[in-house]
């Protein structure tokens, strides 16, 4: 086996930036360290679709060494506390409730306290109260526009849980400007053709500009195209549009109607009748774009009920149109050859995860690097751990569509139809139907989304666990109820004590200002 010296990403963006400046922090860069390349293109854009992050972004951001201040200031960044999914269980004008929250901060688990799901699944919380709001304070807080922490509050810390939303573009200027003062080298050129090796693997990388190009190991960001592990390995893609049916998305920035304006600190996701709307509040702008299935709507239909939602601001703008390949690689890892990023997959915005599985990949291969050049065993292992990654994934965006009570269009009916869930998902189903879900149904190093998210959404659907033997041992109500008022009291606590968002993020780039001069 040859050590690996060298690392070459081929393609920038989030993906290949964000994998250099962790890799180049986890292996160092000098003083032997692995020596890391960067070539991208310089005609290719940023698809950037929802602008949106997972909490585990906070840590990342974190190891990398960008302070948060830097990054707001850079990325028009601004704080995102969780979902808020309109009409997703039923259409406009039904009666019932016509939104649920998934917030990031996790149940109430306070010392002592009983676990409360199956509490508020027996009553305990009272008949009206949704199971987001009765168990976290976070949705007072985001309902009412305010951050989820103080300014005083130390880098990527705060008193409720949060992500971030953020220009696609700047993020990604930010990371390359960053991943270069680490040492990692760019080449700006065009890949023309790649060379396998006589045991499969690539052995050069030939490029327009900078001529021939090589490696220990290739990283592929070149995003749909996955020019290296699709086109020159050959790694095949499994589709998963017989089961997530969205395929396409218009996108469009919206200023805000004045400067001062109020910002969001969620991601609003509003259902539509063939899709959904995604609206993120940045600084200076929203970003605002329609996901939806050409299976049950055509472009002009779909580009309609975007400027319908936008309503005047709309006017004189003209939305970017995408094409999405919804679906991942069973095999990311080839030879001496890993797929980051849209190479290595993409399962559409809803609940983020195309950069929390950029984040996921940067780190196996940080901690799992086979220095020594041996990467079968290492291959295997990531392989197995992203594909069960990615599978669980497809199960919890599922989830928000098959459980919907709609009926008024054949997406929502489609999506409803069994037949489109998998297996996977089918079980859990059955189990959650006769009791509630609990940690074992979890494996903690594959979830991306903790077991709270996966009850957020699941009641927030209105799903339906029946009364049974489960809850026999149900003997601590009275604390339950306890623990219920408590939460509600600290919302009104919480208002008085974290700042409007806007103010906020005034506030945090204020200090650092003064810290500069």
């Amino acid at each position: 086996m040859t050590p690996i010296q060298d690392i070459l990403i081929v393609g920038g963006g989030t993906a290949g930036w964000l994998t250099a400046a962790f890799l180049a922090r986890q292996l160092g860069t000098s003083q032997g360290g692995v020596r890391i390349t960067l070539v991208e293109s310089s005609d290719i854009g940023i698809i950037g679709v929802g602008e949106g992050t997972f909490p585990s972004i906070r840590g990342t951001l974190s190891a990398i060494g960008i302070g948060e201040a830097e990054f707001l200031q850079a990325c028009s960044a601004t704080y995102k506390q969780g979902i808020r999914f309109d009409h997703w269980v039923r259409p406009p004008g039904t009666p019932g409730a016509d939104h649920y929250f998934h917030p990031f901060s996790q149940p109430s688990q306070r010392p002592g306290a009983p676990e409360l799901l199956p509490y508020w699944l027996a009553g305990e919380a009272g008949s009206t109260r949704a199971f987001a709001e009765a168990v976290t304070l976070q949705k007072a807080v985001a309902d009412a526009r305010h951050g989820p922490k103080r300014a005083a509050d130390g880098d990527y810390l705060g008193p409720l849980n949060h992500a971030y939303h953020f220009d696609a573009g700047r993020f990604a200027t930010l990371l390359a400007t960053h991943g270069q003062a680490l040492g990692v080298r760019r080449v700006i050129a065009t890949v023309d053709r790649v060379d396998l090796d006589e045991q499969g693997a690539i052995a050069a990388v030939h490029t327009r500009e900078a001529g021939t190009l090589t490696a220990g190991l290739y990283i592929d960001c070149s995003g749909f195209r996955a020019r290296l592990i699709g086109e020159a390995l050959g790694s095949p893609f499994r589709s998963m549009r017989d089961v997530l049916f969205v395929d396409r998305a218009l996108a469009m920035q919206v200023p805000y109607a004045r400067p001062e304006a109020p910002i969001a600190s969620y991601t609003i996701a509003s259902a539509q009748e063939s899709g959904w709307i995604w609206d993120i509040g940045l600084q200076e702008r929203r970003g605002i774009g329609h996901v939806y299935s050409s299976r049950h709507c055509d472009d002009a239909d779909a580009e309609r009920v975007l400027r319908r939602y936008i309503g005047p601001a709309s006017d004189g703008l003209t939305p970017r149109r995408l094409t999405l390949d919804i679906g991942y690689r069973e095999t990311h890892w080839v030879k001496n050859c890993v797929a980051v990023g849209l190479a290595g997959g993409f399962l559409e915005p809803l609940e983020s995860s195309g950069i929390g599985l950029i984040e996921t990949a940067a780190y196996l291969i940080g901690q799992l690097f086979p220095f020594n050049g041996d990467t079968a065993p290492v291959a295997r292992h990531f392989n197995a751990f992203m594909k069960a990654r990615y599978e669980r994934i497809v199960d919890f965006i599922k989830l928000h569509y098959g459980l919907t009570q709609r009926t008024d269009t054949a997406f929502w009916r489609d999506n409803a139809d069994p037949a489109s869930f998998t297996d996977s998902l089918k079980e859990k189903l059955a189990m959650w139907r006769c009791r509630p879900p609990q940690r074992l149904d979890f494996i903690t190093d594959v979830e991306m989304y903790l077991p709270a998210s996966w009850q957020y959404v699941l009641y927030g659907m209105e799903f339906k666990t029946e009364p049974g033997a489960w809850m026999a041992p149900l003997h601590r109500g009275e604390e339950a109820r306890r623990e219920f008022a408590a939460i509600a009291q600290l919302g009104a606590h919480a208002l008085r004590d974290l700042p409007p968002h806007r103010t906020l993020i005034e506030q945090i780039l204020a200090r650092a200002d003064q810290r500069a001069a």
